[in-house]
């Protein structure tokens, strides 16, 4: 194995933390509707518990409002239940053929804890990378004492410090967004 290989399983394994944190960051509610907020909603399917977004589509017409449309108008009251479950803080309307969903404006102390939630994920993320910088060190480390020159093990540890600089920047980058997004009024 190269130092170049390490290079890139460790660049991968930062790319996957960064791709978990947009995940993460897009349930975290801003108080505008975004489909994304019910989908770690789970519905009990014929038995089976299974993401409302595999048994419905779920639409935004505005910017305060989300609506569920069921494929099977029978399971209405199933996922109106689940939604309810899901201490989301949201509060569906059945109306017989879908579900709508009135996105209520955020108060201040529940965006200020909106953002504590956001410096959670990116406080995980950061401690991904930096196991990927730990375990690619390790990785340059073993070849050097299989016989990998020292200089150009400082040079591949160098590279290792500067990519995780510029992975823990774009996290950074993210949360600002993400909680200038979840400020504004």
């Amino acid at each position: 194995m190269s130092t170049d290989l390490v290079i890139k399983s460790s660049r991968d394994m930062m790319d996957k933390a960064i791709s978990h944190l947009e995940s993460e960051l897009l349930k975290i509610r801003t108080g505008k509707a975004n489909p994304a907020m019910l989908d770690s909603v789970m519905v009990d399917y014929y038995g089976a518990m299974t993401p409302l977004n595999q048994i419905a589509n779920v639409n935004t017409p505005d910017a305060r409002t989300l609506v569920v449309q069921p494929w099977e108008k029978s399971r209405l009251a199933d996922i109106e239940r689940a939604i309810i479950n899901s201490n989301l803080g949201l509060n569906p309307q059945n109306d017989g053929e879908m579900i709508r969903i009135n996105v209520p404006p955020l108060t201040e102390e529940r965006r200020k804890e909106m953002v504590k939630m956001a410096k959670n994920e990116v406080e995980h993320c950061k401690i991904s990378i930096r196991n990927a910088r730990k375990n690619g060190n390790e990785s340059i480390k073993k070849l050097q004492k299989d016989g990998l020159a020292e200089d150009l093990a400082k040079d591949a540890e160098t590279t290792m410090q500067n990519i995780t600089k510029d992975y823990e920047t774009k996290v950074d980058d993210h949360f600002v967004r993400k909680e200038k997004e979840i400020m504004t009024v």
